[in-house]
C-alpha cells in the first residue's frame, strides 16, 4: 500500500503558508478529495509561494492515491521539467514506481525506478531496492535482481525482504542450493513484529514445498514445522507436512495435520485438498471402511460448496453484490486506503474475504466506490447551482431596489452645485484682503452693534449742534473709536480664519467629488457584476449534467467488471470444486475395487 501520510509525516515541515497548512491538515486525515480540492484551488489563487515544490510533490502523491498514475507522471515530469530540487525530484520517481508496480505496469514502474539519482530519505531508502527487486523479478530479469539484492544493505526488517526475494529470484534460475541458505536464513528469524512472522512462515512454507518437489520429505517437513499454526500460511503448512510424512509412507502420522484442517474454513483449497488427502491416507493404511466413509463426506461437503457456489454466482449476476459490499459504506471519502469494514449479510459474503484478497478486484471495488463518491459529489454541486441562481437573483432584485435612493441622495447633494457658490467666496476674501475690508468681516452681534453706532451718529447730526448734547457726542467718538480700533486688531486672524475654512472647503468638495465618482464607478460594475454568471451558472450545470451521464456510464461499466471479475473467481472454484468431486468418485470406485480384489468389505 502506498503510505503516502507516513513519508509525508516523516519530513518535518515548518508550514509558512496558511493555505498550505490547512491542506495538510485534511490530508494527515486520510481526507485525499478534500486535501486535493483545497490544494487546486490554493495553487490556483497563488497562496502556496513557499511550498510550491512540496505542494506538487504532494499532488502528485494524492493523484497516485487514486492510482492516477498518468496524472501524477504530468504532475512529476512538470517538477523535474522546471528544475525541481533533487530530493523532490527522486521522491517523486519513488512513488511513481511503487503505484505503477502494485497496479502491474512494470515497464513503467522499472522506467520510474530507475530515475532516482541520489539517496532518499532514510524510510524510504530501503524500501526502494526492495521494490526495485520486486520490479526486476517480476519482468523475470532474475540476474539484475541477484545483483541488485546482494549489494543491499538495509535495516533488519527490510534486510529480511531483501533476502526472501534473493533467494526467490536464485531459486527461479536454478540455484537451488543458494536460494535454500536464504530463504532458510529468513525462516529462522527471531521475528518481532506480525509482518516479520508473515515473511518468515512464508519463506518456511516455500522452502517445504521446494524440498518436496525434490523429493526431500525429512528437511520439508523440518521447515513446515516451524510455521505457526494460527499464521496465514498455517493451513498450506500443515498440507505440506501431511504430504510429507505421506511421501515417507508414514500415512498414520500424516493423518494428524490432515484431520486438523477438516475444522478450518472450507473455502480454503489447503483444506479442501485435505478432504481428500484424509481418506487417501486410510486407503494406503487399508482401512477401506474409513475411507469410504471419508471420500462421501468430502463428495457431499464438495456438493454442498458446489453448490453455494452456484447460489452466489446467481446473487451477484442479480446485481446485489455491489449494493452489499457498500450498502453500508458512509462515502464520506475516496480513494486508495478504503478498506470494507465488514462482511455484508448475504449467500456470497463467505466468497468476498477471497475475492477482495484479489488485487484486481480491490482495485475494481476502490474505483466503483470512488465514481459513486463522484456521482454524490456532482448530485449535491447539482443541488446548489439552484441556490447561486437564487443568490443571482436576490443581487439583481437589492441593486435595482437600492440603485433610485441612492440616485436620489446624490442628486440632493451634488459637489458640483457648490462650486460656483464657493468661487464666489474665494474671490470676495480677495477682494476685503485688497481692500482691507474690516466691516466684512464682523459678527453677527458687531454687526448689530455698528447699526446702533451708525443710528445714533444720524440722531446727533439732526440735532445740530447744540451744546448740551456735547458729551453725547464725545462718547459717540470714544465708542466708536474703540469699535474701529477692535475690528482692526481682529481683522487679520479673522481674514486667516476665513481663507482656512474656505481651504477645508475645498477638501470637503473634493471628496465628495471623489465619493461621487465611486458611486458612478459602482453604479457601472454595480450594473456589470450580476453580468455573465447567468452563462457560468448554465455551462456550469450543463458540465455538471454532463459529469453525471458519463459517472452513470463509469458505474455500470465498473459494476460489470466487478461481477465478471467474481463471477470468474467462483466459477474457478466450481471448477476446482468438480475436480475433485471426479476424483473423490473415482478413489471410492478404486476402494470398492480393491476390497474385491482382496476379498473385503470397505464398508458395513
Amino acid at each position: 500500500m502506498l503510505c503516502l501520510g507516513a513519508a509525508w509525516g516523516a519530513q518535518r515541515q515548518v508550514v509558512q503558508d496558511p493555505h498550505y497548512g490547512e491542506v495538510l491538515f485534511h490530508f494527515f486525515q486520510d481526507q485525499y478529495f478534500t486535501a486535493i480540492t483545497r490544494l487546486t484551488a490554493a495553487q490556483k489563487q497563488e497562496r502556496v509561494p513557499h511550498h510550491r515544490d512540496e505542494a506538487e510533490l504532494l499532488r502528485g502523491g494524492m493523484y497516485l492515491s487514486y492510482g492516477l498514475h498518468l496524472e501524477a507522471g504530468r504532475v512529476f515530469a512538470a517538477l523535474i521539467d522546471r528544475g525541481a530540487p533533487p530530493a523532490v525530484r527522486d521522491r517523486a520517481w519513488f512513488y511513481l514506481a511503487k503505484i505503477r508496480y502494485q497496479r502491474g505496469y512494470l515497464a513503467e514502474a522499472a522506467d520510474a525506478v530507475a530515475r532516482v539519482q541520489g539517496r532518499l530519505p532514510a524510510e524510504l531508502q530501503d524500501e526502494r531496492a526492495v521494490l526495485h527487486s520486486n520490479i526486476l523479478i517480476a519482468q523475470k530479469r532474475y540476474p539484475e535482481a541477484i545483483v541488485l539484492l546482494r549489494e543491499f544493505r538495509g535495516s533488519p526488517e527490510w534486510a529480511a525482504y531483501g533476502r526472501y526475494n534473493l533467494g526467490v529470484a536464485l531459486a527461479r534460475i536454478g540455484k537451488l542450493e543458494d536460494a535454500v541458505e536464504l530463504l532458510g536464513q529468513v525462516g529462522a528469524l527471531r521475528a518481532g513484529s506480525e509482518e516479520l512472522q508473515a515473511l518468515r512462515d512464508k519463506a518456511n512454507v516455500a522452502l517445504g514445498f521446494l524440498f518436496l518437489q525434490q523429493e526431500q520429505p525429512s528437511r520439508a517437513k523440518a521447515h513446515l514445522q516451524e510455521v505457526r499454526v494460527s499464521g496465514l500460511m498455517s493451513n498450506k503448512a500443515l498440507l505440506g507436512a501431511g504430504w510429507a510424512l505421506s511421501s515417507e509412507l508414514r500415512y498414520r502420522e500424516a493423518l494428524t495435520p490432515w484431520l486438523a484442517l477438516r475444522g478450518r474454513n472450507v473455502l480454503d483449497s489447503a483444506v479442501q485438498e485435505s478432504l481428500l488427502a484424509v481418506p487417501y491416507a486410510f486407503g494406503e493404511l487399508g482401512d477401506y471402511k474409513q475411507a469410504l466413509a471419508h471420500y462421501e463426506q468430502a463428495i457431499a461437503i464438495y456438493h454442498r460448496e458446489h453448490e453455494r457456489l452456484a447460489a452466489s454466482i446467481q446473487a451477484i449476476r442479480n446485481g446485489r453484490m455491489i449494493e452489499n459490499i457498500l450498502g453500508q459504506d458512509p462515502g464520506d471519502e475516496m480513494g486508495w486506503f478504503w478498506q470494507m469494514r465488514a462482511l455484508p449479510d448475504a449467500p456470497e459474503s463467505r466468497y468476498l474475504l477471497l475475492l477482495m484478497a484479489g488485487h484486481d478486484f480491490q482495485e475494481a471495488t476502490k474505483n466503483y466506490r470512488d465514481v459513486r463518491f463522484l456521482l454524490h459529489n456532482l448530485d449535491a454541486w447539482a443541488e446548489n447551482i439552484g441556490a447561486y441562481e437564487l443568490m443571482l437573483a436576490n443581487r439583481r432584485a437589492a441593486y435595482h431596489e437600492r440603485l433610485p435612493r441612492v440616485l436620489h441622495g446624490l442628486r440632493q447633494a451634488d459637489a458640483r452645485d457648490f462650486r460656483p457658490r464657493r468661487d464666489a467666496l474665494a474671490a470676495e476674501l480677495e477682494r476685503v484682503a485688497a481692500e482691507d475690508d474690516v466691516y466684512a468681516l464682523v459678527t453677527d452681534k458687531e454687526r448689530e452693534l455698528l447699526a446702533r453706532l451708525t443710528r445714533a451718529e444720524a440722531t446727533l447730526t439732526r440735532l445740530g449742534p447744540r451744546a448740551d448734547l456735547a458729551a453725547a457726542r464725545e462718547k459717540y467718538r470714544v465708542l466708536r473709536g474703540v469699535f474701529l480700533w477692535q475690528l482692526n486688531e481682529e481683522f487679520m486672524p479673522r481674514l486667516w480664519a476665513a481663507n482656512r475654512e474656505l481651504r477645508a472647503l475645498d477638501r470637503a468638495l473634493e471628496d465628495a467629488a471623489r465619493r461621487r465618482a465611486a458611486v458612478d464607478a459602482a453604479r457601472e460594475t454595480g450594473a456589470r457584476g450580476v453580468e455573465g454568471y447567468d452563462e457560468r451558472i448554465a455551462q456550469a450545470r450543463e458540465r455538471i449534467q454532463r459529469l453525471q451521464s458519463e459517472l452513470v456510464v463509469a458505474g455500470l461499466q465498473q459494476e460489470q467488471y466487478l461481477q465478471e471479475l467474481a463471477v470468474a473467481e467462483l466459477e474457478r472454484q466450481q471448477q476446482r470444486i468438480g475436480v475433485y468431486i471426479t476424483q473423490a468418485r473415482f478413489a471410492v470406485a478404486q476402494i470398492y475395487d480393491q476390497a474385491a480384489a482382496r476379498g473385503a468389505e470397505p464398508a458395513e
